[in-house]
């Protein structure tokens, strides 16, 4: 009765462990719905694989995951005046982010001593501090300012694979020129998103008095999709002829066929649709189909049976959809699971069962 994920766990637990095998200065990102596979389970599974820091989301996801997990946090939205102060207990595992001068003043007024680092304005131009900025600021670093204790600097590059390593040499290039860097008395790291892993060698081969540790997310958690399975429950199944009233809005069927009720609907992001970014004439053209098959009212589904992808018959409602099943077609039982094809970071499962 419910839109369930099934995750092999030896064939996902291996893969976590090659992974951090093969980066072991990895910081694992547990944000948002956690991947689809809920953050409590990405804190113990961060856990399990013994990690001394991962990279949350937000302040709001704290409380969730700090009960899970006894590591550092880093916090990746960066601190504002308007953020709520940290329990005590947190106070001394949490890295804060400073993309902007007059934070730091702000945030160390809040809690003295605070943990924190610098993020520098890459390409993305989402948030950060510009060259200027990161050099005026590199003083008040050093002592003083309410104490506190810079950890590093933050890079989030943009996340197209490949062909960032200029970018990376020209910022950190910048975090040099202002004096920043590890000292006796302090390590220094740089906290980077989605380099590969000839960019981190070059990196580290090119600074090698810096940490450099890269968050990774979705090339952790959902790096081997073959051993991550979402299903839908059959919940019911009427015959129709072509004509027949159906639906909220009372559509009449263009043939004869089955409708098919199946668990999951938009409370679980069924239908809901974030942009891709692809730009690409490919992509083009599939939304332009897509919009043919919307004006005519045929919708394809994520919904597969048999292999092939069903049609929606009318949007699909908070927790079910309706299917449209043409007459030759096999007819599922009310019962069976069928196989659904989401995007994991926009889809919230009523179970998740790990073998």
């Amino acid at each position: 009765m419910s839109l369930t994920l099934t995750v092999d766990g030896e064939r996902w637990r291996r893969h976590l462990r090659a992974t951090l095998d093969a980066e072991p200065a990895l910081v694992p990102v547990c944000k948002g719905n956690g991947y689809g596979l809920t953050l409590g389970r990405l804190a113990r599974r961060a856990a399990w694989l013994g990690v001394d820091t991962i990279a949350v989301g937000t302040y709001a996801e704290l409380p969730e995951l700090a009960t899970r997990y006894g590591g550092r946090l880093l916090v990746l939205t960066p601190w504002r005046p308007f953020t709520p102060p940290l329990e005590e207990s947190l106070r001394d595992r949490v890295i804060h982010t400073v993309s902007r001068p007059e934070d730091l003043a702000g945030l160390l007024a809040q809690q003295p001593g605070a943990r924190y680092v610098l993020e520098r304005m890459t390409s993305m131009r989402r948030h950060g501090l510009s060259a200027r900025e990161l050099w005026d600021l590199a003083p008040r670093t050093r002592g003083g300012s309410g104490g506190g204790r810079l950890e590093g600097v933050a890079l989030h590059l943009p996340l197209q694979h490949g062909g960032h390593l200029a970018e990376a040499t020209r910022l950190l290039n910048d975090v040099v020129g202002a004096g920043l860097g590890p000292t006796a008395e302090r390590p220094f790291t740089v906290w980077v998103s989605h380099l590969t892993g000839g960019e981190l060698a070059s990196l580290r081969a090119a600074y090698p008095d810096f940490t450099i540790r890269p968050r990774t997310g979705t090339a952790l958690w959902l790096g081997d999709r073959d051993a991550l399975e979402v299903t839908s429950t059959v919940l019911d199944v009427h015959p129709v002829e072509r004509g027949d009233d159906f639906g909220y809005r009372s559509r009449t069927v263009p043939k004869a066929g089955h409708l098919l009720i199946v668990s999951g609907g938009t409370a679980h992001g069924i239908g809901l649709e974030s942009p891709t970014g692809d730009s690409s004439l490919r992509a083009r053209a599939a939304t332009l189909a897509r919009g043919g098959l919307d004006a005519a009212g045929f919708v394809r589904s994520p919904f597969t049976i048999d292999g092939k992808q069903r049609l929606f018959a009318e949007p699909p409602h908070m927790q079910a959809s309706m299917l449209f099943l043409p007459a030759g077609a096999r007819v599922p039982e009310v019962g069976e699971q069928v196989g659904v094809r989401v995007r994991f970071t926009t889809t919230v499962v009523d179970r998740v069962v790990v073998s």
